[in-house]
């Protein structure tokens, strides 16, 4: 079996940002949701479990992080191409996001970010391989 990875991320209103990744053209696992919790299907083993945040309290004792003033962590999403890159970003800063640093090209790479609406922070990034290990090969 394939290792998983669950990402438990705190929202400030569930229906939004359901709204928000449904518009971007994800799903969630009926399973694994209720009217507290929504388990995102980014991937056959990324999954991000979006937490009230009186749910999310259930599992730490820290406080909440306000994601609007304090960086929490990035999330990097890979993409099949360039145009991918584009297409997931401008969905989510027309489904109410908003962006998230500067486009990055550097031609075997490219990447750009937003945050979703609760503030979170996602970079989404192509990297030619083979490029890449061509360009870096003398250094």
């Amino acid at each position: 079996m394939s290792q998983m990875i669950f990402l438990n991320l705190p929202v400030k209103d569930l229906e939004t940002s359901k709204s928000f990744w449904t518009k971007l053209g994800y799903s969630f696992n009926p399973q694994f949701s209720d009217e507290n919790a929504a388990c995102l299907v980014i991937s056959d083993t990324i999954f991000a479990m979006l937490l009230t945040e009186q749910r999310f309290k259930d599992f730490t004792k820290k406080d909440i992080t306000d994601a609007t003033v304090s960086t929490e962590a990035i999330f990097a999403l890979s993409a099949e191409n360039r145009e991918a890159v584009d297409t997931l970003v401008d969905g989510a800063l027309a489904a109410g996001g908003s962006p998230s640093g500067e486009t990055q090209d550097f031609g075997f790479m490219y990447g750009r970010a937003f945050q979703d609406v609760d503030h979170h922070n996602w970079e989404v990034m192509w990297m030619d391989v083979e490029a890449m290990q061509e360009a870096t090969a003398g250094e």
